[in-house]
């Protein structure tokens, strides 16, 4: 009897911890990650026109299934002598538009990704948090960069990557199915204190692109303007909602917070932990 009660509590426990993204699902007819890329590789289309797509594609829920279920990221710190522990629930991967069989990254402005991040009740991640997330990565693929050139703003571009990647995940899938969590495929678009520079400027932060040692490749960076949107850049999501001693609050909390920010942030405060989406 003792042992049956323990089990069933360690399901609760299991079932109340797990946390899904609260987005409808997708019509019978939604296209597919490559049907998908297909319909914005025109060209003609301006920056603004594909984004607006985007947003509508993602609204109407046609992201894969295994996204739908969040991965938890436990961390601790020893803060003026007391240790704090913090978990926190992240997409699987960056996100995609499609179905689990034939799926499409989406590189996009910082501006939409947050405007995708508050439709979901989410956030981007800081620095620390997308080091923290590579750490945990149960699949840590290689990046795969493609030679700088002026097409790697364009939709083909992002075609090709996406191959490239994908043809990496589908060699780990025996081992790690769908839904485990994924890094080393793509560039942070991050939340941080050089979201505006020296003169104010707006920028796009992008960190991260992982070696399998850990090493990032690309340092914090704010030397783009946000109408730069390459195919390297992806678009993690975090649950706005976290545990910091099994006690709820938020990231803003925290990355507002004079004592509790370390667990967040490498960088002290976050004051603005967004980008202006008007």
């Amino acid at each position: 009897m003792k042992f049956i009660l323990i089990v069933v509590l360690t399901l609760l426990s299991t079932f109340c911890s797990a946390q899904r993204l609260k987005l409808k699902y997708p019509s019978s007819n939604a296209l597919s990650g490559s049907a998908f890329s297909e319909s914005i590789r025109d060209s003609s289309l301006s920056l603004e026109e594909r984004e607006t797509i985007i947003f509508k594609e993602i609204r109407s829920g046609n992201i894969p299934a295994f996204y739908r279920n969040l991965v938890e990221i436990r961390d601790s710190a020893l803060i003026e002598g007391q240790k704090y522990t913090i978990r926190y629930f992240v997409l699987p991967d960056f996100i995609a538009i499609g179905s689990d069989d034939n799926y499409f990254y989406c590189p996009m402005r910082p501006q939409l990704a947050q405007k995708i991040a508050r439709l979901l009740k989410c956030s981007l991640p800081t620095r620390k948090m997308a080091d923290v997330i590579y750490r945990n990565a149960k699949v840590k693929l290689i990046p795969e960069p493609i030679p700088p050139s002026r097409a790697m703003v364009t939709v083909p571009v992002f075609e090709n990557h996406n191959i490239l990647v994908q043809r990496q995940r589908e060699a780990s899938l025996k081992q790690f199915p769908l839904g485990h969590l994924v890094g080393g495929n793509k560039k942070d678009v991050v939340i941080s204190n050089k979201i505006h520079n020296d003169k104010g400027d707006l920028k796009v932060v992008i960190y991260g692109w992982h070696k399998p040692d850990g090493k990032a490749i690309q340092p914090l960076y704010n030397g783009h303007n946000t109408l730069h949107v390459d195919y390297s850049h992806g678009t993690r999501l975090i649950q706005n909602k976290i545990w910091v001693n099994d006690k709820r609050t938020s990231i803003r909390k925290i990355l507002h917070s004079e004592t509790l920010n370390p667990l967040l942030s490498d960088e002290g405060r976050i004051i603005e932990p967004f980008y202006p989406v008007n």
